[in-house]
């Protein structure tokens, strides 16, 4: 186990990098307010340290939220504002040594509630697709996990490059920006007829949506999943 220090500490930290690169693409970035005792407390769990853009955002962001609040990428939070990634991946009370997010690291939330992963040291034991640290996603239209082929760096990076807007093309309907900014931070946004049915998939445009809590979204997600396939995702994020 590393100490704190050594994780805190290090040559060439990640955070000037990923300022610069969250400031630098064509979407709206909000970085919130971080909480630094539960940052600390985080990065001592996760054992990363300051030099990755996982552990700069841990130390450094309360939350991204990525173009609009289209995504929202979990950090250490100050009360209230947004979940935390702690909370998210139901971390321990206090620092365990012994624990592991064995499934793989839940990173971030779409409004839909598709689902941003990092995956753990074996993926197919658990049945997600994609390597060890590679990041998968959890589409609410298909109610499968994707492998993404690429690591949570270049995922970052590709957040905020405008590759959004073709990843999203028919889940997006026209003024969705007012609607997603109105949510809270732990809202979603809950679609009729659902995403993954044939008039949803037809025609985005022609559903009708209300805000919900995020963990009700989710709850209905990995249900259906078990319904239809007897297969359950694993956890998408305890928020």
């Amino acid at each position: 186990m590393r100490e704190l220090s050594e994780l805190i500490d290090v040559e060439e930290p990640a955070w000037p990098e990923l300022r610069e690169t969250l400031g630098g693409g064509p979407v709206s970035v909000e970085v919130l307010p971080s909480d630094s005792d539960l940052a600390r407390a985080s990065l001592l769990q996760l054992q990363v340290t300051a030099r990755s853009y996982l552990g700069a955002v841990v130390l450094h962001c309360g939350a991204l939220l990525v173009d609009d609040g289209w995504v929202r990428v979990f950090g250490s939070p100050l009360d209230g504002t947004a979940p935390s990634l702690a909370q998210v991946n139901q971390f321990p009370g206090e620092f365990d040594s012994a624990w592991r997010p064995d499934a793989g690291l839940v990173v971030a939330h779409d409004v839909l509630g598709g689902v941003f992963a990092l995956n753990g040291v074996a993926p197919t034991s658990v049945g997600r697709p994609g390597t060890p640290g590679e990041m998968i996603y959890f589409a609410p239209d298909s109610l499968r996990w994707e492998a993404l082929g690429a690591g949570h760096s270049e995922w970052l990076a590709w957040l905020v490059s405008g590759a959004l807007d073709q990843f999203y093309a028919d889940l997006r309907w026209s003024d969705w920006q007012d609607e997603v900014r109105a949510l809270n931070s732990d809202q979603g946004m809950s679609l009729f007829p659902p995403l993954w049915s044939a008039e949803a998939r037809q025609d985005i445009s022609a559903t009708s949506r209300r805000a919900v809590p995020m963990a009700e979204l989710l709850g209905v997600a990995r249900d259906s999943c078990r319904q239809f396939d007897g297969i359950d995702p694993g956890l998408l994020g305890a928020v």
